[in-house]
């Protein structure tokens, strides 16, 4: 029945040309001959669950990128690019709120200094400037994700993911609960909930375990002065028409034959490096003095592997390959497809043949250490002032230390009093 069922989409197929529907049943057809993946009935409801997805969004492409698993609940996600102009509405909605609420907050600030002129002086440390989030189709936000628990229920929106949640998803590993709105408690302190998380693991996997054959892909020919500069700022690609097939024995026996189809994530949380201490004309003319006063080193470019990067320069992870590489089946090859398996994020697997291939990821959404995960410890509590004799406490007199230190200086000015009178009487003496 599952094979009837799996030929009777196929016959429906070709009604939705039209409409941007991945063929998820022929992707679960390959991957079943790979050993992974989903069952026929799930792979068949994800299925029904994209042809609603893309129904009611106005989307130009749609892939089924994968399922993460959770403690409570598991993560269907979907990867999918809307048509041009449509997700526009929604980013000038929020610059519109973000500078309204900087105007008001200016308003609030002037009122408050005028309040407050007599207030002792505050402190003068500046934080360090905050690194810009990559405009949507570039980068790290070049495609929006959408996610659903069970194929069937609602799919929700993933948020755009942001330079701080890259750098601080790497320094922390927590499972997935299932619920978006989840906090994740890690030290150090991520910003954000699970849903921010959740996509920045998200854009960690793709950036590591996307990848396509050899020619497959080719760069435009519009982006000739990038090529002049190194390549390394080239962020799109086209469909080679020209793409000649690799044989799948060659696509198992080196990595040369792959590439990386995504943009690799900077240590700075971006795919394109950006200095975040740039300021603008205006910004320039106002504090020219300032800076020559304190005029602090630029920080220095980063350069990461441009697009389309072959496997085989991907680093070791301790003696242990990035990739494995595998014949579906060794019994009768001349059907085989070329599987391949990424060490550094378990779960994640491509498969080729001729002029088809596809990538999906199954699994917790960790990436693969050698060491056992550690988390890192708090700083130590800094001092607030060296301690001393003269600013250390004592402990409070008794009530008996009290009364002998009364009487003791009542002798004393007992005892003064009489030298003075003795001294007075010997004076009159002399006199005399």
């Amino acid at each position: 029945m599952e094979f009837l069922r799996f030929f009777q989409v196929f016959e429906i197929q070709p009604n939705y040309l039209n409409i941007p529907l991945p063929n998820v049943m022929e992707t679960a057809f390959y991957f079943e001959q790979a050993g992974v993946g989903l069952s026929m009935d799930e792979n068949y409801h994800i299925f029904l669950a994209l042809k609603q997805l893309v129904s009611m969004q106005p989307i130009q492409t749609c892939r089924f990128w994968g399922k993460i698993l959770g403690l409570e609940m598991n993560y269907i996600v979907a990867e999918v690019e809307y048509r041009e102009g449509e997700e526009e509405e929604e980013t000038e909605e929020e610059e519109v709120i973000e500078e309204g609420g900087k105007e008001g907050s200016e308003d609030k600030d002037e009122e408050e200094d005028e309040e407050k002129e007599d207030e002792p002086p505050k402190s003068t440390y500046k934080s360090p400037p905050v690194v810009p989030k990559e405009e949507n189709r570039t980068g790290t936000n070049k495609f929006i994700y959408f996610v659903c628990n069970e194929p069937g229920k609602p799919w929700v929106k993933l948020p755009p993911v942001t330079p701080v949640q890259i750098v601080a998803a790497r320094k922390i590993k927590k499972f997935f609960t299932g619920r978006l709105d989840a906090p994740i408690v890690s030290y150090p302190p991520f910003p954000g909930n699970e849903a921010n998380y959740l996509r920045a693991q998200i854009a960690r996997i793709s950036a590591g375990t996307q990848i396509s054959p050899l020619g497959f892909y080719q760069f435009g020919e519009e982006e000739g002065d990038e090529e002049e500069e190194g390549g390394a700022g080239r962020d799109t690609y086209e469909e080679n028409p020209d793409f000649e097939t690799i044989s799948v024995m060659e696509l198992v026996d080196s990595l040369s034959n792959w590439v990386h189809h995504v943009q690799n994530i900077l240590m700075q949380g971006r795919c394109s490096w950006i200095n975040p201490s740039q300021k603008s004309e205006e910004e320039e003319e106002e504090g020219e003095e300032e800076e020559k006063a304190e005029e602090p080193d630029e920080p220095q470019p980063e350069v990461g592997p441009p697009l389309l990067t072959p496997l085989s320069e991907d680093a070791e992870i301790q003696n242990i390959p990035p990739w494995t590489s595998q014949l579906s089946t060794n019994l009768v090859p001349q059907y085989a497809i070329a599987v391949l398996q990424s060490n550094l994020w378990p779960g994640a697997y491509s498969y080729a043949i001729g002029k088809k291939f596809d990538n999906i990821y199954l699994g917790w959404g960790h990436k693969y250490s050698p060491d056992n995960y550690t988390p890192s410890m708090p700083p130590p509590v800094q001092t607030e002032y060296p301690s001393g004799p003269e600013i250390t406490e004592m402990n409070d007199p008794t009530v008996e230390e009290e009364q002998a230190l009364k009487a003791a200086q009542e002798e004393a000015l007992a005892a003064a009093e009489e030298m003075d009178e003795m001294e007075e009487e010997e004076d009159e003496d002399e006199d005399d």
